[in-house]
């Protein structure tokens, strides 16, 4: 997919691959760094907290690289590592 979207966009008006494009851009714009941690998104990140995946739904682990949005507009913000986006959730709620 060659579109490129006009950041943020509104996390649930976008579904399936055009979530994935988006989550792409903000990649590639981001410079492949986490918009949290600030590392390398192809490696893993420096885990400083623990993580209850009791609190998360089945596989939210699965895919490395999230798409980080606000719950309160529903605004992406950029992509991080899983595991930045399960630190954020637990520990910040957003």
């Amino acid at each position: 997919m060659d579109d490129k979207f006009i950041l943020p966009v509104n996390y649930d008006s976008v579904k399936g691959l055009k979530r994935k494009a988006v989550r792409e851009q903000y990649v590639e714009e981001q410079k492949n760094k986490c918009w949290f941690c600030k590392s390398d998104l192809g490696k893993e990140p420096h885990k400083t907290k623990w993580i209850n995946l009791r609190l998360f739904p089945p596989g939210f682990m699965k895919n490395p690289i999230h798409l980080h949005h606000s719950h309160d507009s529903g605004m992406t913000i950029g992509a991080v590592h899983a595991y930045c986006n399960a630190v954020l959730w637990q520990y910040e709620g957003s």
